[in-house]
């Protein structure tokens, strides 16, 4: 269970996401040029200064996947992914539990996204900074936390033999 700080931080989180996103849009407005430059410069950024975000932030969503993976497997939940795209009824409350797991990661990568984009672009794109934030610290996550549980269901399936369960 939650506690009533990490729901807070959650809540942050998404709330900044949500306003950087809104800002974004009335700040550099939506056209495609906007998009074109977007992408622009999201695929110009492993290449440039603050590299180490990009290995930093996945590898943070990937050890809590990593967690909540086991703790899945271990209390025989559905898939996490599987579950918010088939499950309608289970999505908000998993959606909700990634969130809170990666809070703390979005709310990291929103703040270095910043810095980078004022020190090499000179300007600051809102929307761009959640989309990094997003990108590098939950869809890692949401990626791997089903693979993760699956993995240790077979794991824990294969070792029970051998602790004599």
């Amino acid at each position: 269970m939650a506690s009533k700080s990490q729901i807070l931080l959650a809540r942050l989180a998404a709330l900044l996401v949500v306003v950087l996103v809104i800002a974004g849009a009335l700040w550099h407005g939506v056209s495609a040029q906007a998009f074109q430059r977007v992408w622009h410069n999201l695929l110009d950024r492993p290449g440039g200064p603050m590299t180490f975000r990009f290995i930093l932030q996945p590898a943070m969503a990937a050890l809590v996947a990593l967690r909540d993976g086991v703790k899945d497997a271990r209390t025989r939940r559905a898939p996490y992914l599987w579950t918010i795209l088939t499950s309608p009824m289970d999505r908000g409350g998993r959606l909700q539990e990634g969130l809170i797991a990666t809070a703390r990661i979005i709310l990291l990568g929103v703040g270095m996204d910043a810095i980078y984009q004022v020190t090499v672009l000179g300007t600051f794109y809102p929307a761009e900074a959640a989309v990094m934030a997003l990108a590098l610290g939950f869809l890692p996550y949401l990626i791997l936390r089903g693979p993760i549980a699956r993995i240790a269901r077979w794991h824990r399936g294969a070792a029970a033999p051998d602790q004599g369960q």
